[in-house]
């Protein structure tokens, strides 16, 4: 069923802050499709993941309130803050939740880790059609006007049908001018995991701490139909994502493994 804009109601977050360009720039596109519900991490949380506050209280103050728009704060993980959203600020459900614009890609292995794509999966464990979007730079300062034209693109598909259920998208736009992005790409998770490699250091004090930095390694950089291959060649990359984890086609074999 197709929601018109005025009764439309979007949930939004990000995991980079509230000050961050990327939300800045979401929220431009945004408003024109409905009226948004915001709650942004206080600072900084990428990487958190699907994470909860469950030892500590969670706080939440609303910061400006329009009649397009009203801004919360949150204290917590961007998991907590569609969980607290939902539940508490929100008068009925959403009809989508969208989560980004995220300073660096989410491609391939780094779904699992990403605090934007986190949110997006949230959203779609309550059944809304959930959406999380990133740029390809890591800059604070990063460019996101050609992100612009592909988020709308992609909105305007759900105003006219809604994912199925259990169904979320992971778009990532790659780091190049609008002139320069050649279309989108529906494509697949590529094959990789981060190697990690811990810089060991010294504080002021004499103490030792590490420092997490690491490197993509693509198992198929030769693959044309990946989310890494289609930032890596100026695509578009839109990766259906699914909340089931199961790995189905390991069934059967599990079995027999197990009856011998």
């Amino acid at each position: 069923m197709k929601i018109e804009k005025d009764d439309r109601l979007i949930l939004i977050t990000n995991d980079d802050g509230l000050y961050a360009s990327g939300l800045k720039a979401l929220l431009e596109v945004m408003e024109e499709f409905g009226k948004l519900v915001v709650i942004s991490t206080t600072e900084s949380r990428s990487g958190m993941s699907q994470a909860l506050t469950v030892k500590m209280p969670l706080r939440v103050k609303l910061l400006d309130e329009t009649e397009r728009r009203r801004l919360y704060a949150c204290s917590g993980t961007p998991a907590d803050g569609i969980k607290i959203a939902v539940n508490q600020l929100v008068e009925r459900r959403p009809d989508w939740v969208v989560a980004g614009i995220n300073h660096g890609a989410n491609a391939s292995v780094s779904v699992i880790y990403s605090g934007t794509m986190a949110a997006a999966i949230e959203g779609c464990l309550y059944g809304i059609s959930s959406v999380g979007f990133s740029l390809n730079d890591y800059s604070a300062t990063a460019d996101f006007d050609p992100a612009k034209k592909y988020i709308r693109k992609v909105m305007q598909g759900l105003t006219r049908e809604s994912l199925p259920e259990g169904i979320c998208l992971n778009v990532n736009i790659p780091d190049c001018g609008e002139k320069d992005i050649k279309g989108i790409m529906v494509c697949r998770q590529a094959s990789g995991y981060w190697r990690e490699e811990f810089e060991k250091r010294k504080d002021p004090m004499g103490k030792t701490y590490y420092w997490l930095t690491g490197i993509f390694q693509n198992h198929e950089p030769e693959a044309t139909d990946t989310d890494e291959w289609a930032i890596s060649n100026n695509y578009v990359s839109i990766v259906p994502v699914t909340v089931d984890m199961t790995a189905h086609s390991f069934i059967p074999e599990l079995k027999k493994r197990l009856a011998r």
